[in-house]
């Protein structure tokens, strides 16, 4: 890559011009080598992903949020950059993450965290949906549970520089990330993925390698499988009609894993995709090129 190139050509510089009095130097959080064409697109927002450099290093160093999850750490010795998932319930303003080294030196790298104001979206759906008996409570919170486990997957991190996605099904996306759910008049938390409608059965495939971590049937989602594709980068697809991929299946980028359906709480036929990264639900759209 050109970049690359560039930064072997002035690695062996040893003085710079010092900086003219009362200058700001340049942020260091943001890395000086992200790409537009690279995948995922960085976004400091809630919701968003941060592309923090982590500089040269041998090895690949170790990264964590402020609340100790581990981060996706992804490049070479040349450079190393942490993937951020920056939570929607973050609150604008100053974060940092922690680095250790191969000598286990740790040091903080500092972000921002800029705010970002969604959309609200209004919603009918049956009231046993939002106001659940004591059974369907019990339900939810079993599988709330089982799947608090299954999001903390952090297997090794994926070999790809650009992790960009295929969007999962063809279609109009309905309903797109952070929107501030209305169900029935009543508050809810936002809108964690991307909807894109599609009639029942049309094929769902994986947007990226990955491998089956868990499928079900849920109360909210319906249908439900996740992919673990490495390093804390998950990604789940819900309300499905038929599952035909199973735990420990290992996809390959177009390899089909279900169907769209309407299971779970819906209002029509269509697939939710979320993305999850150290734990944070995250844009999709952030991992589509174009």
């Amino acid at each position: 890559m050109e970049r690359r190139s560039l930064l072997l050509a002035t690695a062996g510089l040893l003085a710079l011009p010092p900086l003219r009095a009362g200058a700001a130097p340049s942020p260091a959080s943001t890395s000086a080598s992200t790409d537009a064409a690279l995948r995922p697109h960085g976004a400091q927002v809630p919701g968003g992903v941060a592309r923090l450099s982590l500089g040269p290093a041998a090895e690949r160093p170790l990264a964590r949020t402020e609340a100790g999850l581990p981060l996706l750490v992804i490049g070479d010795a040349i450079e190393w950059t942490a993937l951020v998932g920056i939570p929607l319930a973050a609150a604008p303003g100053n974060a940092r993450i922690s680095v250790r080294d191969e000598s286990g030196r740790e040091r903080q790298i500092a972000y921002v965290v800029a705010p970002k104001k969604y959309q609200e979206q209004r919603l009918k759906v049956a009231p046993g949906t939002v106001d659940l008996s004591a059974a369907d409570q019990a339900r939810y919170e079993r599988e709330r549970l089982h799947l608090a486990s299954v999001t903390a997957t952090f297997s090794a991190p994926p070999a790809l520089q650009d992790l960009r996605m295929a969007v999962p099904v063809p279609g109009r996306r309905s309903s797109s990330f952070g929107l501030r759910r209305v169900f029935n008049g009543q508050s809810r938390n936002p809108h964690s993925g991307m909807d894109i409608a599609a009639g029942t059965g049309t094929p769902v495939l994986a947007p990226l390698q990955g491998r089956v971590i868990d499928t079900g049937d849920y109360f909210f989602n319906g249908g439900t499988v996740w992919l673990d594709h490495g390093g804390g980068l998950l990604t789940m697809y819900c309300h499905l009609s038929r599952i035909d991929a199973k735990p420990g299946d290992l996809l390959q980028t177009g390899e089909r894993l279900a169907a769209v359906g309407a299971t779970g709480r819906v209002t029509g036929p269509h697939l939710h995709w979320s993305v999850m990264l150290n734990q944070a639900m995250v844009d999709p759209a952030l991992f589509v090129a174009g």
